[in-house]
């Protein structure tokens, strides 16, 4: 006797709720800010030592801090090594495990539809479309995706029934 196959069923998922999803943002930036503090004192601590040897001198700048946030180039390439640990952090987590701290505190995963971890491509373009957490107020469609996993062509998933 031959048994039928059953179909394969796509496993249902809960998609999280907006407050859910400000949730693990707001975790998440509390995490960043403390992040950037760090980065923000080894920066100094560069431009201090850089400043100690001679490499660097402050001109009409009061201190390491004037000169990094207002010299022309300093300001420029310390906010854009500001950006890259704010991308990186999101870009880590997001593709290596599918959660960021605060997404796992709060019982999220982002995924592509099969379950996979998104690409770096696709983490990128969630950064890129994010609006800072705003793209968030969209997800108010029948997955409740925001423009971010639209954009990204992936998925934000409540883990309370994954296993």
């Amino acid at each position: 006797m031959k048994k039928i196959k059953p179909k394969h069923i796509a496993p249902s998922h809960q998609y999280p709720s907006l407050f859910r999803r400000l949730g693990a943002w707001f975790y998440d930036m509390l995490i960043i800010v403390a992040i950037l503090m760090v980065a923000g004192a080894l920066a100094m601590a560069i431009v201090a030592a850089l400043l100690h040897i001679g490499v660097l001198t402050l001109g009409n700048y009061q201190d390491a801090s004037d000169y990094l946030m207002s010299a022309p180039t300093a300001s420029m390439l310390y906010s854009a090594y500001l950006a890259m640990i704010i991308i990186g952090f999101y870009s880590y987590f997001w593709t290596q495990a599918g959660q960021t701290l605060g997404m796992r505190a709060w019982k999220l995963k982002l995924q592509n539809q099969d379950g996979s971890h998104i690409k770096i491509t696709q983490a990128l373009i969630r950064i890129a479309t994010s609006a800072f957490g705003l793209g968030n107020l969209l997800a108010f469609n029948s997955q409740r995706r925001s423009m971010q996993d639209i954009m990204a062509e992936c998925e934000m998933i409540v883990t309370d029934n994954v296993k």
